[in-house]
């Protein structure tokens, strides 16, 4: 899998990633928050791309204070293999080299596997219902 920031002309391909990962929200506007984290100094989407298809991505952003994870999705029929743990890693090195101290994401609580997934990572349950760790 090539990893690489977004590209205009992935945008359509990756609204379609997050619907078949249901990671949108009717509340959460898909093209806006490409246009945020795009339009954003310390933010980007990162996207996974096998053979001209787009099989994974992640939204990434350092608040000065903590980098936070949004979005990280792999194509139902691409998990299992790795792909998460990959996204993730690499959205942690973008953080890393921009000095983040901490990653975080938010996580609905009914999402059992995904918290499996971030445990598995090494990230732990936050007072503050987040999970994280130490990046320094």
């Amino acid at each position: 899998m090539d990893i690489r920031a977004i590209r205009n002309d992935d945008r359509s391909a990756l609204i379609e990633l997050w619907q078949a990962c249901g990671l949108t929200r009717p509340w959460n506007d898909p093209d806006r928050d490409i246009d945020l984290a795009t339009g954003a100094a310390d933010a980007t989407v990162l996207v996974g791309e096998e053979q001209g298809r787009l099989v994974a991505c992640v939204m990434v952003g350092f608040d000065g204070h903590r980098g936070w994870v949004y979005y990280l999705g792999v194509a139902p029929d691409r998990r299992r293999g790795g792909l998460g743990r990959e996204m993730f890693e690499t959205a942690q090195a973008w953080l890393q080299a921009r000095g983040a101290p901490k990653i975080q994401l938010m996580l609905r609580n009914d999402n059992a596997d995904a918290r499996h997934f971030y445990e598995a990572l090494g990230l732990e349950l936050q007072p503050v219902v987040t999970l994280g760790r130490r990046l320094d």
